[in-house]
C-alpha cells in the first residue's frame, strides 16, 4: 500500500497545485457571501475529486490483470498516453506564463463570483475538480495505478481518502482558515492571490513536466 501511495502522491499534488480553483476560493472568501459560497465550493471540490478518481479506479479495474512477473501493455499504453498529455499541458502552461510584471488573465466567469449562491459554488467546485481536463488526467493516472494494483477494497478506499485529502488541501486550508479567523485572513489571501496569478503557471509547468516524465517511465516499465 505504501508503494501505491507513493505513486499517486505526485498526481494528488498536481490537482492540489491548480491556480484557478485556489484563486476562485480566495475570491469567494473576499466576497459578500464568503462563508456560504466558499463552503459550497469546498464540498463540490472534494466530491468531484472523489467521484473522478473512484470512477477511473473502477474503470481500470476491468483491465486484464497481470501476474507479478508479467507485462501489462494495456495499462502501460494508458500511462504513456497520460504522460504525453501531461507534457503537452506543461508546455502550454510554460508558454502561457506571465512575462515581466504582467499577470495571467482570469476566466470571465470569475467576475460573477460575488453574486454566486452556495449551490452554484458547489457546482463550480465539482466542475473544476471532476471535469477540468488537467485534473481528469491526474485522476485517470491515479485510477489506473489503483485499479491495476493488488490492494483489496478497504485499502483502495484508504488510498482514495489520502489522495483526496492531499488534492483538496490547497482549497480546504484557506476556506477553513477563514472560518476560524476571518478578520485576519483578508490581507494574506489577497497576497496569495497576487502571487498565484504571477508565479503559479511556472510552478505548474515544472510539476506537470516531472509528473509526465514519471508517468511515461511507469508506462515503459509495464511492457
Amino acid at each position: 500500500m505504501t508503494a501505491v501511495v507513493g505513486d499517486i502522491l505526485p498526481l494528488a499534488l498536481g490537482v492540489a497545485i491548480s491556480p484557478v480553483p485556489i484563486i476562485a476560493a480566495i475570491l469567494m472568501l473576499l466576497s459578500p457571501k464568503a462563508k456560504g459560497t466558499s463552503i459550497g465550493f469546498l464540498i463540490g471540490w472534494v466530491v468531484g475529486i472523489v467521484v473522478a478518481v473512484t470512477a477511473f479506479t473502477v474503470l481500470s479495474s476491468v483491465l486484464p490483470q497481470k501476474d507479478a512477473d508479467a507485462t501489462n501493455p494495456v495499462a502501460g499504453t494508458l500511462k504513456l498516453v497520460l504522460g504525453v498529455l501531461l507534457l503537452l499541458l506543461a508546455v502550454k502552461q510554460w508558454r502561457g506564463r506571465p512575462r515581466g510584471d504582467a499577470t495571467a488573465a482570469l476566466p470571465k466567469w470569475m467576475s460573477a463570483i460575488d453574486t454566486m449562491s452556495p449551490a452554484k459554488g458547489l457546482g463550480l467546485g465539482f466542475l473544476l475538480s471532476a471535469v477540468n481536463p488537467k485534473n481528469l488526467i491526474m485522476s485517470a493516472g491515479a485510477g489506473i495505478i489503483l485499479g491495476s494494483s493488488d490492494l483489496d477494497g478497504s485499502q483502495v478506499a484508504g488510498v482514495i481518502v489520502i489522495y483526496t485529502v492531499i488534492a483538496a488541501m490547497t482549497v480546504a486550508v484557506p476556506v477553513l482558515g477563514y472560518l476560524v479567523a476571518s478578520g485576519r485572513m483578508a490581507a494574506p489571501l489577497e497576497s496569495l492571490r497576487g502571487w498565484l496569478l504571477h508565479e503559479n503557471a511556472v510552478v505548474m509547468a515544472v510539476l506537470l513536466l516531472v509528473i509526465g516524465v514519471v508517468m511515461i517511465g511507469k508506462g515503459v516499465s509495464s511492457f
